[in-house]
C-alpha cells in the first residue's frame, strides 16, 4: 500500500494539469460558448423574476410541495402550457472570477486527493504506468464526467451539452492518469 503522502506530487500536478486544460477548453478552444441559448424576452423575464424579488438558490417551475399536486389539473395545464424549467438565480452583481477559479482549482484538488485515496488503497508502489493510469484515470472521469448525466435525465440539460461536460471529464481524466502514473512510487 502506498502512503498518501507519497502522492502529494501528484496530487497537486493532477490539479494543476485539469485547471489549465479546463483553461484552454474554455478560453481557447470556447466549446461551450454555444452552451446557453438567449430567451428572445430576455428584459421581459429578467423584469417579472425580479419582480419576485427571488433569493438566490435553485428554482422550479411548476413547483410543487408533494407529488400528490400533480394530479390537480390546474398543475398539470401549467406543465402543458410552460414553460418547464430549473433554475439557479445567484446574487446580483458582476461574476466575480477569483473566488470561482478559487474553488475550481480547490474541488480540482478534492477530486485528486480522492484518486489518489483510491489508487493508494489498490495499487502498490512499483506498479507500472499503464495500470496506474488506469485506475487514477477512471477515477478521474467518474468524479468530472459522471454527474453531467442526471441533469440531463432530470433536469432538462440538453444532451449535446451533457456528453461535451463528458468529454470535458474524459480530458480531465486523461490527464489525472497521466501525472499519476508519471510520478507513481517506484
Amino acid at each position: 500500500m502506498v502512503a498518501l503522502s507519497q502522492l502529494l506530487w501528484p496530487i497537486l500536478l493532477s490539479a494543476v494539469l485539469v485547471f489549465i486544460a479546463s483553461s484552454l477548453i474554455h478560453m481557447v478552444l470556447k466549446w461551450h460558448n454555444k452552451d446557453y441559448g438567449r430567451l428572445a424576452n430576455e428584459d421581459e423575464v429578467r423584469a417579472a423574476i425580479n419582480r419576485g424579488t427571488p433569493a438566490p438558490g435553485q428554482y422550479i417551475m411548476p413547483w410543487a410541495m408533494d407529488p400528490g399536486a400533480f394530479k390537480d389539473e390546474a398543475f398539470q395545464k401549467k406543465f402543458a402550457e410552460g414553460p418547464v424549467a430549473v433554475m439557479y438565480l445567484k446574487a446580483p452583481g458582476m461574476p466575480k472570477m477569483g473566488p470561482q477559479l478559487g474553488q475550481w482549482f480547490v474541488f480540482n484538488l478534492v477530486v485528486s486527493v480522492f484518486v489518489a485515496y483510491l489508487a493508494s488503497r489498490t495499487l502498490p508502489a512499483g506498479t507500472e504506468y499503464l495500470r496506474v493510469f488506469q485506475v487514477a484515470g477512471t477515477a478521474g472521469f467518474l468524479s468530472y464526467a459522471m454527474g453531467e448525466v442526471p441533469m440531463a435525465i432530470w433536469m432538462g440539460k440538453p444532451w449535446s451539452v451533457a456528453m461535451k461536460d463528458v468529454v470535458d471529464g474524459l480530458i480531465y481524466g486523461l490527464v489525472i492518469g497521466g501525472s499519476f502514473g508519471w510520478l507513481w512510487p517506484r
